[in-house]
C-alpha cells in the first residue's frame, strides 16, 4: 500500500506544476472570458491541455489514487470546452443556425421531405374521398366523441359559426384551435423521435394525422364550406403542416440510415445522420411556435376569407424562398 502511495505522490509531484498552470488559465478564462487571457496563456492552453490528457491516461492505466484521477478528469473537461468549444456567442450561433444550418439541412433532405409529404397528403386524400362517398367513414376514423358538433350531422349554419369569430363561439373556436395545435405538435415531435424504428412509426403517424384532417375537411366540403374552411385552416396550417412534413422527413433520415447503413454499423450510420435530422427537428419547433402565433391571433381575429388566403399564400412563399432559394444569394 505504501508503494502505491509513493508512486502516486511522485507522479503528482512531477506534473502538478503544469496542472496548476492550466487550472489558473481556466479559472481566469471562466471568470473573464477567453479575451482576458494573454498571448502567452493562449499559446500555453492547448499544450497544457494535451499534457493533462496524457497524465489522465497514464493515471488510469496504472490505477493511481482516485482523487488524482477525479481531479484530472475535471481539469480536462474544463479545458476541452475552451480548446475545442464554440468560439461564438449564443446569439451568433442562433443566427448561423437560422441563416445557414437549418436551410441547408432542409435543402439536403428533398427526397425524405417528398416521401413525408406523400404519406401525409396520401392519408389526407384517402380519408377525404372515402368520407365524401360515405360519411360513415368519418365515424370510423374519429369515433363518437371527436369534436362534438363538428360532424356530418351538423348543420351548415353551425359549421359556419365554428370558422368565423362572432363573439359567441370564441371559446369553442379556441378549444378547437388548441386541440389542432397540440395534436400536430405531438405528431411532429413523435414523427422525428420514432424515426429510428426504420421510419415505420413515422409513416404511420403522418398517415394518421392526414386522415384526421382529411376526414374533417370532407365534412365542411360536403356542406359547401370547403373554401371557407380551407382559409380558416391554412392561415396557420401552411406553417404547421410544413413543420409536420419536415419533422417526418427528419424521422425518415434516421430511419433510412438505420435500415440502409451501408459499410457502417447501424448505430454509426444513425449517429452520422442524426445531426442533419436533429437540425431539421429543432427548426420545426420554431415553425410550430410561429404557427401557434398565427393560430392564436391571426385566425381568431381575421374573418375575411381573402385575407386568410393572402396570409396563407404569403407564408407558404416565404418558407419556400427561405429554404430552397436562399442559396442563390450566397452564390451571387
Amino acid at each position: 500500500m505504501s508503494g502505491d502511495l509513493l508512486k502516486s505522490y511522485r507522479f503528482r509531484e512531477e506534473r502538478q506544476a503544469d496542472w496548476q498552470k492550466l487550472d489558473l488559465i481556466l479559472t481566469r478564462a471562466e471568470n473573464g472570458g477567453v479575451k482576458s487571457l494573454s498571448d502567452e496563456q493562449m499559446l500555453a492552453l492547448p499544450r497544457l491541455y494535451r499534457q493533462a490528457v496524457s497524465s489522465l491516461s497514464v493515471a488510469r492505466s496504472i490505477s493511481l489514487d482516485q482523487n488524482v484521477i477525479a481531479y484530472l478528469e475535471s481539469l480536462c473537461t474544463r479545458a476541452y470546452f475552451f480548446v475545442y468549444g464554440a468560439r461564438t456567442t449564443i446569439g451568433e450561433r442562433m443566427m448561423t443556425f437560422l441563416r445557414k444550418d437549418w436551410p441547408a439541412a432542409v435543402r439536403g433532405a428533398v427526397w425524405p421531405t417528398l416521401l413525408s409529404a406523400l404519406f401525409f397528403f396520401g392519408g389526407w386524400g384517402l380519408a377525404f374521398f372515402l368520407c365524401l362517398q360515405d360519411m360513415d367513414w368519418y365515424w370510423t376514423f374519429h369515433g363518437q366523441s371527436f369534436f362534438e358538433g363538428r360532424n356530418p350531422e351538423a348543420t351548415v349554419e353551425y359549421l359556419r359559426s365554428t370558422i368565423y369569430t362572432d363573439g359567441h363561439g370564441d371559446g369553442q373556436l379556441t378549444a378547437f384551435s388548441s386541440f389542432l395545435f397540440n395534436n400536430n405538435a405531438q405528431i411532429a415531435l413523435f414523427a422525428f423521435a420514432l424515426g429510428f424504428a426504420f421510419g415505420i412509426p413515422t409513416a404511420w403517424l403522418l398517415v394518421y394525422n392526414g386522415v384526421m384532417i382529411g376526414s374533417m375537411y370532407a365534412v365542411f366540403w360536403d356542406k359547401g364550406l370547403g373554401y371557407e374552411f380551407t382559409g380558416w385552416l391554412m392561415i396557420h396550417g401552411v406553417t404547421e403542416i410544413f413543420a409536420i412534413v419536415l419533422a417526418g422527413a427528419a424521422g425518415f433520415i434516421i430511419g433510412g440510415a438505420v435500415a440502409f447503413p451501408g459499410a457502417q454499423t447501424r448505430l454509426a450510420s444513425a449517429r452520422s445522420a442524426g445531426q442533419k435530422a436533429a437540425t431539421i427537428a429543432m427548426g420545426c419547433i420554431i415553425m410550430l411556435i410561429i404557427a401557434a402565433i398565427l393560430e392564436g391571433f391571426g385566425r381568431q381575429l381575421i374573418n375575411s376569407d381573402l385575407v386568410r388566403y393572402v396570409i396563407a399564400g404569403t407564408t407558404g412563399v416565404l418558407w419556400m424562398v427561405y429554404f430552397y432559394m436562399s442559396r442563390q444569394e450566397r452564390s451571387v
